[in-house]
């Protein structure tokens, strides 16, 4: 009875195993599809070679490393990080931090004004929040010169 018991374990873990590679590998002739959910006939032969290769004792690495051996990277849903790949892997992060750079500059250079920051250096005193201020409006620039909506629309208006 125990025999029979340990079989049914074994046949269970054997199961279990085969159908966690299978949702991993890629029906070579579906493309979309895991061998597990396809019923081509490649992915029935690939589920069959997956549940011979668990039963002849080799893990799930060496049973990947085969698979992707005999029919191409490609057969992996997750392909492995390496020098060729390393691009196309960490692009997000480059975009992101470039980003991030772009934004923190940006708010940098909103929060200092370099003639203000000239200023308390050579008076060796900071300026007060009014000085500031009235340094900030003799050094920026007047609102373009010309046609805007507003003054067409006052224009119209006859002001």
């Amino acid at each position: 009875m125990e025999n029979k018991d340990d079989e049914v374990k074994k046949a269970q873990v054997v199961e279990a195993r085969a159908r966690n590679i299978s949702h991993n590998v890629r029906c070579t002739e579906c493309g979309s599809q895991s061998i597990e959910d396809s019923q081509a006939d490649i992915a029935i032969l690939l589920r069959k070679l997956i549940r011979d290769e668990i039963r002849a004792g080799k893990n799930d690495k060496e049973i990947y490393k085969k698979l992707e051996e005999d029919y191409g990277e490609t057969v992996l849903y997750a392909p492995k990080f390496d020098l060729q790949t390393a691009a196309l892997w960490l692009s997000p992060l480059l975009v992101a931090g470039a980003a991030a750079g772009v934004w923190a500059y940006k708010k940098h250079r909103q929060k200092t004004n370099v003639h203000i920051m000239a200023l308390d250096l050579v008076r060796g005193v900071p300026l007060t929040p009014k000085e500031k201020e009235t340094m900030l409006d003799l050094l920026t620039p007047p609102p373009p010169q010309g046609v805007t909506p507003s003054s067409l629309w006052s224009r119209l208006r006859g002001r």
